[in-house]
């Protein structure tokens, strides 16, 4: 006998059994979880002081190597969308934190292998999406409580947290080194009292081929990466008056659509000598203002200088450096805190400014021209990175950025923690015994999310050669008794108080990591079908 049930009781056993997806949204939630999840552990190898590099060879044959989360996910050929949100989700740690680019998506991929867990059961997606919302916030809460605060002034706990950051990377030799050229450099640029973001184009890195990384050095005042122009000119010039153009002391040309057609002799000297009039009136401009150092914008329509300028230049003792980049004008004139002079009629002695020393130096392999001693500068600073090759040198750029990027973070939330795995597993005891005062689903939202937590210590445990499972389960008992700074020290291969050993954070990338990890994860729970556009 066939029983047929009514709609209102199929509706009730559907209420009260697990909750059931159709087919096609589980197999898009499932094909996203697994791409995002393949990005994830792609770079998980690169996380930490003994983490791995990668070696990223560009369709031009360029190779690239870095154990930059950022750098790498962004060279990276990722086709599938939502690994393309684990990539997005790097650079928006990058934009916001500058450090922990790599940290933030093995978060997400653990996150999400937690959630994948919890649809099995046949809990909600947004039921799970709601529930790490909320474990989110109350991780931010833990980090808070178990950050201390510190001052701009206390110059050693900026330099450890740089230094944390630099160990990971591929100079980590030379972090002793860099460290304070980053905290200084900083600290040049900002107010310390005043101010609550670090603007970093007002520190411009210079990057020169040669010597060594040790090499490297802050230099107070400007360096521009060309030779001065001059062929018998001066190559120092003390109590320097300096000007900057943004017009050619060259030859006017014509349209690029005219012609100009000479017939004869008469007419070609005629031609030769108003550009040579044309010339000398704006060197005899530069001579009366009392300009001795002169700095030319590149021009794309034609010679920012011509032979015959030079020759004068050289005549009237005026050191000159060309083609200077569109870009770098506002850095210069931030520095010198001078205005570009953009025509004859401008070019006075008012709109020049001084330095004690202009000269031509030495830099490798190459001659650079450095002005130092700026009347009344701005406040910018240059920093001369070098390095024995490219590869080398583009690594230590990366670097120092991040380092630079540690520091903007200690200007913007002046708040440090503890680093190597500490404040993940904190965070992962803490919510799991919130979870037991939680009623209902979310409880099991809250576990999962403390577990995923544990994913940092264990990846820095496996990549320095230890016993993941034995070194987190210590590292958790030693947190249950009270050790909230014990965390994985990588050097020696033990668990150890990781404050004694220098191994601090800011605050800002662990609470962005939490923070930007977690929406992304939420993002991707929430999508049920990809959609192709016509177009």
């Amino acid at each position: 006998m066939t029983i047929v049930k009514s709609a209102g009781d199929m509706y009730k056993s559907q209420r009260s059994g697990p909750y059931k997806d159709k087919s096609k949204p589980t197999d898009i939630r499932s094909s996203n979880i697994t791409a995002a999840k393949a990005v994830a552990d792609a770079i998980r190898t690169s996380l930490g002081p003994r983490g791995m590099d990668k070696m990223i060879q560009a369709g031009n044959g360029e190779v690239t190597i870095t154990n930059d989360g950022a750098t790498i996910l962004q060279q990276m050929n990722v086709t599938h969308p939502a690994a393309k949100m684990l990539v997005e989700l790097s650079k928006a740690q990058d934009i916001e934190a500058g450090d922990g680019t790599t940290s933030v998506v093995i978060v997400a991929g653990a996150l999400l292998e937690a959630a994948e867990k919890l649809l099995q059961r046949g809990i909600h997606p947004t039921i799970i999406s709601d529930g790490f919302q909320e474990a989110a916030i109350k991780s931010i809460e833990i980090l808070t409580n178990m950050s201390a605060p510190v001052q701009l002034t206390d110059k050693e706990s900026l330099i450890k947290s740089a230094s944390t950051s630099l160990n990971s990377k591929v100079v980590s030799q030379q972090a002793s080194m860099l460290s304070p050229i980053a905290v200084e450099a900083v600290l040049k640029v900002i107010n310390p009292i005043r101010d609550t973001n670090v603007d970093l184009k007002d520190i411009k890195v210079i990057k020169k081929l040669g010597g060594t990384v040790e090499d490297t050095e802050l230099i107070d005042g400007l360096v521009f990466t060309q030779k001065a122009a001059n062929i018998n000119g001066p190559k120092k010039i003390e109590k320097a008056k300096i000007g900057l153009i943004q017009f050619c002391i060259s030859p006017p040309k014509p349209d690029m659509d005219h012609n100009i057609i000479v017939s004869d002799y008469a007419a070609m000297d005629r031609v030769l000598r108003e550009e040579r009039e044309y010339i000398l009136n704006i060197v005899k401009q530069v001579k009366k203002s009392g300009c001795n150092v002169l700095l030319v914008q590149k021009s794309i329509l034609r010679d920012a200088l011509s032979d015959l300028a030079v020759h004068f230049l050289d005549k009237i003792k005026c050191m000159v450096v060309k083609d200077i980049e569109r870009e770098d004008i506002e850095f210069i004139c931030k520095t010198l805190n001078c205005r570009p002079i953009a025509s004859l009629d401008h070019f006075l002695p008012e709109h020049l400014v001084t330095a004690d020393l202009v000269e031509e130096v030495q830099t490798g392999d190459s001659r650079s021209v450095k002005i130092s001693g700026i009347h009344n500068p701005g406040r910018t600073v240059t920093i001369l990175l070098r390095g024995s090759n490219k590869l080398v040198l583009e690594e230590a750029d990366r670097s120092l950025h991040d380092a630079l990027c540690v520091i903007r973070c200690l200007v913007k939330n002046r708040a440090l923690i503890a680093g190597g795995g500490a404040p993940e597993i904190e965070i992962a005891l803490k919510l799991a015994d919130y979870a037991q005062t939680v009623t209902g689903v979310e409880a099991y939202c809250f576990r999962a999310f403390a577990q995923a937590m544990e994913v940092i210590p264990s990846t820095l445990a496996e990549n320095a050669g230890l016993n993941p499972i034995q070194t987190v389960t210590e590292l958790r008992n030693r947190h249950a008794d009270g050790g909230a700074t014990t965390g994985i020290n990588v050097r020696k291969g033990a668990i150890t108080n990781i404050l004694e050993e220098n191994v601090v954070q800011p605050l800002l990338v662990s609470t962005s990591i939490i923070t930007l990890a977690s929406e992304t994860v939420r993002s991707i729970l929430k999508i049920d079908d990809i959609v192709n556009t016509l177009k």
